[in-house]
Parts: structure tokens; C-alpha cells; sequence
């Protein structure tokens, strides 16, 4: 039912974004969300999905890590800076024998030490370079860039099937990718097992 509230003044029909526009493929790791906070006062906090946490009430960990790191982190700069908290104890492991937070953001971000690249943008206009990592974080790996198709989505989801992880070379039981549709500034995920079920409803 749809509770919105319903008066004369004019609203327009809102733009739509063209579909056959940039996307980037990235894998979808099965860990655990941790993001890290900085305000324009200098203030750092670190959460999980739900909550904020702390180092005497964490989340697998990542609170105590990212504190551990504090100085590292504080050159993510101001922001809520998300990613996936994975590996040694978490969901699947990957067969790690230690923990990642690797950032969701390949647009904005480079792993340290590589070469930077130009970004997408919702507007193709608008250009800039990313930025470096500090040396403590990961990304995401990208298995794709170009015109989204769902055959590039198919092609990446049968790469992963076929040869593994890229985040965890080895590891062949990979979770599935995240699209993300620079015009329609959208996420969609699609996972290798069980993707027509809603979340919570897998045996």
C-alpha cells in the first residue's frame, strides 16, 4: 500500500538513466560489511552493517584491526568508507590464514602503489583520477569494465565458476559479483548459488 502523502503541487517525471552505459563488474565477497567514518572534525569510527563497534564490542574483529591501523586509515580522508571484512574466520574463509577489509569503491580507489586510472561518473563529462590506498586496505577485484550486457555479467559469474576466486586465488568456491551501473549511480548483485532466493531463504 502506498502511504505517500499526495498534494497539487507539480512534480516532474524524473530522468532515467540509459541502460547501455558504463558499469564495473567487481566480485562479491562473503565476509562481513565494516565501514570506517571520518568527520570534518577528525573524528574516526569504525561499524559494522548495523551498528557502530568498538574494540571491546567488535565485529569479527575489524573494530580492533582498525584501530590498530588508525593512523593509516585517517588518509582515507573525510567520509563513510565501506568494504568487505573477509577471510580467516568469516563466512567462507577463502582458505586465509588472515583477514582483509577490502573497500567496495574501485572508482574512487587504487590499491597502493599501482598505476591510477581515470573514473567513471554518472556524468561522462566529469573526469578525475583516483586515489591511493593506503597500504593496509584492499579492493574489491574488477572482472569487468566496459558497456553494461548482461552477457558481461554472465561471462564474469562463468569465469568465477570455472577458475576461482581472483580475491583468493585457489579458492573455487567463490560467492558471486556486484555491478555497479555508473549512469544509474546503482548496485545489483547476482550470486553463483541460490540467486533467485531472497536473502535468509538459502538451505
Amino acid at each position: 500500500m502506498n502511504n505517500e502523502t499526495i498534494n497539487a503541487e507539480f512534480r516532474e517525471f524524473p530522468k532515467m538513466a540509459r541502460l547501455s552505459r558504463e558499469c564495473v563488474i567487481t566480485e562479491k565477497l562473503d565476509g562481513t560489511n565494516g565501514q570506517v567514518c571520518i568527520t570534518e572534525e577528525g573524528e574516526f569510527k569504525v561499524g559494522s552493517r548495523s551498528r557502530w563497534i568498538t574494540p571491546q564490542d567488535d565485529n569479527y574483529g575489524f573494530a580492533r584491526w582498525a584501530y590498530d591501523h588508525k593512523d593509516e586509515l585517517m588518509g582515507l580522508g573525510v567520509g563513510r568508507h565501506f568494504g568487505e571484512w573477509w577471510g580467516q574466520g568469516i563466512q567462507r574463509k577463502y582458505g586465509m590464514t588472515e583477514k582483509r577489509w577490502s573497500l567496495f569503491n574501485v572508482g574512487r580507489w587504487c590499491l597502493h602503489g599501482a598505476e591510477p586510472l581515470v573514473t567513471l561518473s554518472a556524468d561522462p563529462r566529469v573526469k578525475r583520477s583516483q586515489d591511493m590506498l593506503p597500504a593496509c586496505c584492499s579492493l574489491v577485484p574488477v572482472l569487468f569494465r566496459g558497456i553494461f550486457t548482461t552477457d558481461a555479467i554472465d561471462r564474469a559469474i562463468g569465469n568465477l565458476k570455472d577458475f576461482g576466486s581472483i580475491a583468493s586465488p585457489g579458492f573455487m568456491k567463490p560467492e558471486g559479483v556486484v555491478c555497479y551501473h555508473a549512469a544509474g549511480n546503482y548496485l545489483f548483485k547476482k550470486t553463483i548459488e541460490g540467486d533467485e532466493a531472497p536473502k535468509g531463504k538459502l538451505l
